[in-house]
């Protein structure tokens, strides 16, 4: 079984629906909708949630093979060697790692915890704006950040580029393609994290 479905069946055996569970977990229902899908994966925190919900350990969760792969390579990068704008620079230092393979950009940004939506939703009460300060901080710090997603062979890679470093991670469990809005993967989540493919590496 994979991951996602070893969520679901937990989850029945335990006589939640899927609102319920996301209403438990402070998340979306969306969100563990692409968890039982293999579309998204929970992040350590919401797996140690749903084990004491569900009565099931982390360990059955993530054994067989779908455990999450927490390998990461970081190499440092000089992106002042390449030619071109900030983005157009990270594009080539993506090549130079991953030649000829299947690329696709990814817009992301970083969910928030628990307290920080609620401290979020409060600042938004607070003043004109339709998201809270919380939020839009999340999203400055992300802006030196590029994130991939590399297909090579049957392996797929989150790659993340920032001013420093390339660092890359192995996904234990496939990101599925959906046809989403034109783009070949839509949205998906991975630990913390959500993502959306802005299109194919050219």
């Amino acid at each position: 079984m994979t991951l996602g479905e070893k969520i679901k069946d937990a989850r029945v055996k335990a006589g939640y629906t899927q609102a319920q569970l996301a209403q438990k977990l402070g998340v979306s229902r969306q969100a563990v909708t692409k968890w039982e899908s293999d579309r998204g994966m929970p992040d350590i925190e919401n797996l140690k949630l749903m084990s004491q919900l569900l009565g099931i350990s982390v360990d059955y969760l993530l054994d067989d093979g779908t455990e999450l792969d927490l390998s990461v390579t970081r190499e440092a990068v000089d992106l002042a060697a390449y030619e071109g704008s900030a983005f157009d620079r990270k594009i080539k230092a993506l090549r130079g790692r991953f030649p000829d393979v299947e690329c696709h950009t990814l817009w992301s940004k970083k969910r928030l915890s628990k307290s920080e939506k609620v401290l979020d939703a409060a600042i938004g009460l607070l003043t004109d704006f339709s998201f809270g300060s919380v939020d839009l901080a999340k999203a400055a710090d992300d802006l030196n950040e590029q994130f991939f997603l590399v297909e090579d062979d049957a392996d797929q890679y989150l790659v993340q580029i920032s001013d420093e470093f390339i660092e890359t991670r192995k996904l234990a469990v496939h990101i599925e393609k959906t046809r989403k809005s034109g783009t070949l993967y839509g949205n998906f989540e991975i630990g913390d994290r959500e993502f959306q493919d802005t299109g194919t590496v050219g």
